[in-house]
């Protein structure tokens, strides 16, 4: 059993693949007044063509008019999948400010003389959700040249800028690296980078939290190779440490994949004192503490500007970077911290006002939970609301128009700036189409089979019998439509 994940999966967790728990079964209806035209034929028989199971829902806007160019099933909610990230990157915009930088910082408590801190030294996360280990390599230069020689007091690790979740969704499988758990100290997305290789008739292995330029092992995560044929992993919380089993028989000669971190905070300490360690500067096993940090602010390391970070997010869909940021924003307008359900409520709330009464339902700000409920028609009233467009189409990801044969369709004008999200038996999109006439575009397609998603969640495994096939034939339909609008919509 291969599991390999590039460099390149760092960046990428993206929210896919298997959740359990009930629906929530009632529609929600769209407020927004609709000025209809006639429903486009060639839209209609690809839906109808398709082949898909379940439910499929189309709505297609005008930008300048707000008219309808078509509509398919427009009030019949689904869940939108990472399609959610939309309303998460407009909520944190909007709330947090385009510039807004989260803040890692180095305090000292106590006196610092000649070099010598008489007192304990603390790591103090500010809620970044994408920290990454090369991040504490130049926090702990940054430390350095403070002067800083000895610390005598404790290593000690604060989390709790913003209110710890567990993980995202408990109905996920327990080592699936895109649902971690997350905290106001967060690493490498919290996940765990494990690797293996036969040698003889054993296997060794290693946890390490590499990132572009360093990978430093961890023991704050450890893994012992057992003999099973399931479940492939098994995961028990022993104190400060994530114990990981992996069944042997799931092994071949070597291979790697990532896993989630239930303790960042001191997953992060580890990583940080092996750096300062480097400089000389000799730490304690980190320790975890309830209250904000007072003392001498020592060194500090700033994210990306918000804005940058939402672009990435829409690119590579990382859950964490989306329930971090909606987590922050809740508790800055609310004055203060809320789990994680509760400010999805309050996103909802937020969208519903700020978008003319769409009522949409969230259960998170990533999209992973199944619970979540959008319409094709309260997706294009987000997308047409005022000043959203100049907002989201910048920063979403831009998809090459592809035609039957898989190749790139030229074109001299189109474009097309969208958001995806897939989980099994649910595919969606979202975004912005400018025509190759010039024409600006929103649009929503959203396809679901629910019943299947709930036979396949009981199936128990990653990708459950003909979910592949099945998303595959919604994403083929997808490009159909969308071909189809940059192309020939007037």
């Amino acid at each position: 059993m291969v599991m390999r994940l590039s460099r390149r999966a760092l960046l990428a967790g993206a929210a896919s693949s298997l959740a359990t728990g009930a629906f929530a079964d009632a529609p929600l209806t769209s407020m927004r007044p609709r000025a209809r035209v006639p429903v486009q034929d060639a839209i209609t028989k690809m839906v109808a063509n398709a082949g898909l199971s379940g439910s499929i829902g189309v709505v297609v806007a005008d930008i300048a008019t707000g008219a309808y160019l078509e509509e398919i099933a427009p009030d019949v909610a689904h869940p939108p999948a990472s399609v959610t990230k939309a309303f998460t990157a407009l909520y944190a915009v909007e709330t947090l400010g385009a510039g807004h930088q989260f803040e890692t910082r180095i305090f000292a408590e106590g006196e610092v003389k000649d070099g010598i801190l008489d007192g304990n030294l603390i790591l103090a996360g500010g809620g970044d959700p994408n920290l990454v280990t090369d991040h504490l390599a130049e926090l702990a230069q940054r430390l350095k040249a403070t002067g800083l020689r000895e610390v005598r007091g404790d290593f000690l690790v604060w989390d709790n800028a913003l209110r710890n979740v567990a993980e995202i969704d408990a109905a996920q499988l327990d080592y699936l690296g895109y649902n971690p758990t997350i905290t106001g100290l967060n690493l490498n997305f919290n996940r765990v980078h494990f690797e293996w290789k036969r040698e003889g008739q054993n296997f060794v292995t290693t946890m390490d939290a590499r990132s572009e330029n360093y990978r430093p092992a961890v023991t704050t995560a450890r893994m012992r190779v057992v003999e099973r044929d399931s479940p492939v992993f098994s995961y028990s919380d022993a104190g400060d440490v994530d114990q990981w089993t992996v069944a042997r028989s799931a092994l071949n000669n070597e291979g790697s994949r990532w896993l989630p971190v239930r303790h960042p905070a001191l997953y992060a300490g580890e990583v940080f004192a092996t750096f300062a360690r480097s400089h000389g500067i000799v730490l304690k096993a980190p320790k975890e503490v309830m209250q904000m940090p007072a003392g001498r602010l020592l060194a500090t390391f700033q994210s990306e500007p918000l804005t940058e970070m939402m672009r990435g997010m829409l690119r590579f869909s990382t859950n964490i970077t989306a329930e971090a940021a909606g987590l922050a924003a809740t508790a800055l307008r609310t004055g203060q911290q809320r789990g994680l359900h509760t400010s999805a409520f309050g996103m909802a709330r937020w969208a519903n006002e700020r978008c003319g009464g769409i009522a949409p339902h969230f259960v998170d700000h990533s999209g992973l939970g199944d619970l979540s409920r959008v319409s094709p028609a309260q997706m294009v009233t987000m997308l047409t609301a005022p000043d959203v467009m100049p907002t989201l189409q910048p920063i979403m990801r831009t998809m090459p128009l592809v035609g039957d044969d898989e190749k790139v369709i030229a074109t001299r004008q189109a474009i097309v700036s969208a958001k995806t999200g897939t989980l099994n038996f649910v595919s969606s999109l979202a975004g912005y189409v400018r025509t190759e006439q010039g024409r600006d575009l929103a649009f929503a397609i959203f396809a679901s089979d629910l019943d299947a998603r709930a036979a396949g969640k009981l199936e128990g495994s990653e990708a459950p019998p003909g979910a592949r096939s099945w998303n595959r034939r919604a994403r083929d339909l997808q490009r159909e439509i969308i071909a189809h609008l940059a192309l020939r919509a007037g």
